[in-house]
């Protein structure tokens, strides 16, 4: 097997002395940039970079630059900043901006060498070392490239001992069918795996739910109840929708990831717990810290390793596939007699922008197999609205097309906007309300008043 490939990017003489002391009995191929242009052009023209470490001796700009080239070629290569700038909002700043860390200068050989342990590119992945780890993501299906290499870098993280993982990515991405993959590929496969979806439950019940209670801690407590971390000892916790977690809930967190200890409500004692934490969010949450409404402190325990998923837009050559798992489960299931779909309905499918991605797609599938009385999906047998949009947008005034094209009411076309926001994210509040841009609250009113 070949070394990683690391690109270091500075003016500085001293650096690549310094990131070689950092990679001290490592075997590493180093290439070095000291302008912009060769720094792209070598992210251009080199598939195989490992890590990329950029400091800021060029100026701000020019590293901003260089990350956001990094993030639009692949959008998992680790990218460490050396900042000159020891601010917190530098930091959250650059990680806004998709570098994997933040080390303000000066920097330490063992600062370095701490920061790029943290992104496992000397760990060898052991792909077959089991039949669970090389079949722990068959379930998430895929074709296209980023998604192979999402995958292999899942099963790389799952087999190390990280105690804490997050996974970004749109809503309908598929982040909870990563968290179980890693969860059955890592060494805590045999124990439990408990999700909790922290926008689904009311915040003043969440820390209950969380951390259990104790016989008579509260008014309702008739009996003792574990929570989900004891739940989950010995396997993996999985936190979806980290984001909408409150500031009280977020402290207390932090404190049992930090210290693998649990106190339930009422209860004098601690428990310890040793179990994997995999948190999800749709959220950006450097600007949530930036906004004061998420810790970064908090933030820095949960990326120890950060996968994002892309949304379906950014790979639309995995549509096809995933329409014939949902084809193929509509046959099994229900009979569907759907065989495949036609070359013009498929690019259709693949033009589509997919705001509500892998879901909006499966609840597309599911009305076909209710509307499609052939074995083939052509272009007639899709959804108007799916139609009418990519229409608009060929004939370059979406806007008008897609809305006024209906001939309703601002009421009726409210209610109707209203609909295909639940539709496309299967009814979920919180992931509608985003989409809609509008608060839960807002969301609720507006449901009510049109008896949705």
């Amino acid at each position: 097997m070949h070394p990683p490939v690391l690109l270091l990017i500075s003016v500085d003489p001293h650096a690549k002395p310094l990131l070689e002391q950092a990679l001290v009995d490592r075997q590493a191929a180093i290439l070095t940039a000291t302008t912009t242009e060769e720094s792209l052009r070598i992210l251009k023209d080199r598939a195989d970079l490992a890590l990329v470490v950029c400091d800021e001796s060029q100026g701000r700009i020019a590293s901003q630059m260089i990350l956001s080239q990094a993030r639009r070629i692949a959008q998992n290569l680790p990218v460490i900043i050396l900042g000159t700038d020891g601010s917190a909002k530098a930091a959250v700043e650059a990680l806004h901006r998709g570098a994997t860390d933040y080390l303000a200068q000066p920097v330490t050989a063992k600062d370095l060498q701490t920061a790029i342990n943290k992104t496992h590119v000397f760990e060898t992945p052991v792909l077959q070392a089991s039949g669970e780890d090389s079949s722990a993501f068959d379930q998430v299906v895929s074709r296209s490239p980023q998604m192979k290499l999402l995958k292999h870098l899942a099963v790389e993280v799952a087999q190390t001992d990280a105690t804490t993982i997050l996974i970004t990515g749109e809503s309908g991405t598929g982040k909870e069918l990563f968290a179980q993959g890693i969860h059955a590929a890592g060494p805590r496969s045999k124990g439990p795996f408990v999700a909790l979806n922290c926008a689904g439950i009311p915040e003043h019940l969440l820390e209950s739910e969380l951390f259990g209670y104790q016989r008579g801690a509260f008014t309702d407590a008739k009996q003792t109840k574990p929570g989900r971390f004891q739940q989950a000892e010995g396997g993996t916790l999985f936190l979806d929708e980290i984001g909408e977690m409150s500031p009280s809930a977020q402290a207390k967190l932090l404190r049992v990831i930090e210290n693998h200890q649990v106190d339930p409500l009422g209860d004098t004692h601690s428990i310890h717990v040793d179990i994997r934490v995999i948190a999800a969010t749709n959220e950006d949450l450097p600007a949530q810290i930036k906004a004061g409404r998420f810790r970064l402190d908090l933030y820095y325990r949960l990326n120890v390793y950060q996968l994002r998923i892309p949304p379906l837009r950014e790979r639309p050559e995995d549509i096809e596939p995933i329409l014939t798992s949902f084809l193929e489960t509509a046959r099994r299931d229900h009979g569907c007699r759907i065989i495949g779909i036609t070359p013009a309905a498929l690019a259709l499918l693949q033009g589509h922008d997919w705001p509500g991605n892998v879901r909006e797609l499966h609840n597309v599938v599911e009305g076909l197999t209710i509307t499609c009385k052939d074995e083939m999906i052509r272009p007639d047998h899709l959804p108007v609205s799916l139609r009418d949009a990519q229409s608009a947008g060929q004939n370059g005034n979406t806007e008008t097309a897609s809305l006024l094209a209906y001939g309703l009411s601002v009421d009726e076309m409210e209610k109707k906007m209203l609909q295909e926001a639940l539709q496309r994210t299967g009814g979920n509040i919180s992931e509608a309300s985003r989409l809609l841009k509008i608060t839960r609250n807002t969301l609720r009113y507006r449901m009510t008043k049109y008896h949705l």
